[in-house]
């Protein structure tokens, strides 16, 4: 069966540089082994990586045994959608790339707050 999107077509990719997903395959695909639904595809930016990082989630710093290179704003990841959320609700929510944003987000926030985050179409997938 194929992954599919908040507007309900073919889940597209997120990012292969830096590599993403809880399966690491570039997607935000989902599984009943993916307990924290890694589920959004974000456009960091650098408040919301600060946010992250007070919220105890470093994303910034480079974690080797990890093979976790560090992001930095512009990357596109794969965030938990209740971390999405709660960014949404303290006002740095990042820019959500829809396409490549798994339909199981919708069960902790809606399309309506996915879309008024919408990023630029863009062609390529890092």
């Amino acid at each position: 069966m194929t992954a599919r999107n908040v507007l309900g077509r073919e889940l597209a990719d997120c990012s292969h540089d830096p590599l993403t997903g809880f399966f690491r395959n570039g997607c935000c695909e989902t599984g009943p082994q993916d307990t924290a639904s890694h589920t959004v595809c974000a456009v960091l930016t650098a408040d919301f990586l600060h946010f992250s990082f007070t919220r105890g989630n470093d994303l910034i710093t480079p974690r080797r045994e990890f093979a976790f290179p560090g992001l930095r704003p512009g990357d596109r990841w794969c965030l938990c959608v209740n971390r999405w959320r709660e960014a949404w609700e303290a006002g740095c929510a990042p820019l959500v790339v829809l396409e490549a944003t798994h339909e199981a987000a919708l069960r902790s926030v809606t399309l309506e707050m996915l879309t008024a985050h919408k990023a630029p179409q863009t062609e390529d997938v890092p």
